[in-house]
């Protein structure tokens, strides 16, 4: 009687046992599966972050050869030659007549192109910069155009919004509008920032 009874005490115990175990192989499957699921959404989170910080490089390499090319016609102004002409590569004479492929495939380039340009390393963002963590890989380049002669208002197209023609006047006194585009990578070439702008000064 008592041997019975112990034997059926130690079978419900293994049976608990079983279900114990059953139960523990669950929940830790439930929790490799929550690990897994969390560590993905982080590797994603930091490849956001990345992509994100090398935009802003970019941007801050394009911004950066944007301002070294409008330093550079000013410094023109003040007699330092520059020419501008159809083949470029210092300046290019914007001609609406004939318009010019290798600046408008600059312009227009969705990835890294740099045909053409003028490549800017003064700056601190570029790709021998000793800053690993700021560093480009490639350096910043610029294309200057001359979009003619700065007129004043109601005295032809305002070569702001747009010039349709090379502008004439007084080559040595009048003011000019350049129009200049900046092309940056970021820390990967699988970022580029096109920036650009016009900016008036002196032709020589």
């Amino acid at each position: 009687m008592r041997t019975s009874s112990m034997r059926r005490f130690t079978a419900t115990r293994g049976r608990q046992g079983g279900v114990v175990l059953v139960l523990a192989l669950i929940f830790l499957l439930l929790m490799t599966v929550l690990a897994i699921a969390a560590s993905g959404t982080s590797l994603i989170q930091l490849r956001l972050v990345g992509g994100l910080r090398s935009s802003q490089i970019a941007d801050f390499g394009a911004e950066s050869a944007l301002r070294g090319a409008e330093w550079k016609l000013w410094t023109a102004s003040n007699g330092t030659p520059m020419t501008c002409t159809s083949s470029g590569p210092d300046c290019y004479m914007y001609d609406a007549t004939t318009p010019n492929t290798t600046v408008d495939a600059f312009r227009a380039a969705p990835g890294w192109l740099a045909t053409g340009a003028t490549t800017y390393a003064a700056g601190v963002l570029t790709a021998a910069s000793s800053d690993k963590s700021f560093r480009l890989s490639k350096d910043p380049v610029y294309v200057i155009e001359d979009l003619g002669v700065e007129l004043p208002s109601g005295f032809g197209s305002q070569h702001e919004s747009g010039q349709t023609a090379p502008g004439t006047g007084n080559t040595s006194t009048d003011s000019h509008i350049y129009r200049i585009t900046a092309r940056s990578t970021g820390s990967n070439d699988n970022t580029v920032r096109v920036i650009e702008t016009t900016f008036a000064a002196k032709a020589n």
